[in-house]
């Protein structure tokens, strides 16, 4: 059974930073994702990373500001989040899938974490 545990979020004014982790039980060798959900909202795509971490993808919106990373010997994944906006305030989530590509779309992630809370002042 594959557990991931988030850390790292908090409150931040805009245009500071945080460093999202999320720590994965067993082995880690999953293609690794972050989302985000705001009150009300839909839980949107951040950041994906494939297994081995030189390929990673992002929409239009954190792409510049968001970066992910991952260290497979700690089974450990990451995601740094510069530039903060208010708009960026959500649960942020780490998900892991069983498929063999990067991974982009909600339905292909097999496990998630809890969520941790980022919020942004203006």
């Amino acid at each position: 059974q594959v557990q991931l545990v988030e850390s790292g979020g908090g409150l931040v004014q805009a245009g500071g930073s945080l460093r999202l982790t999320c720590a994965v039980s067993g082995r880690n060798s999953y293609p690794m994702g972050w989302f985000r959900q705001a009150p009300g909202k839909e839980r949107d795509f951040v950041a994906a990373i494939n297994r081995n971490g030189d390929s990673t993808y992002y929409p239009d919106s954190v792409k510049g500001r968001f970066t992910i990373s991952r260290d497979n010997a700690k089974n450990t994944v990451f995601l740094q989040m510069n530039s903060l906006k208010p708009e960026d305030t959500a649960v942020y989530y780490c998900a892991a899938s069983n498929l063999w590509r990067i991974v982009t779309l909600r339905n292909e992630y097999t496990y998630w974490g809890q969520g941790t809370q980022v919020t942004v002042s203006s």
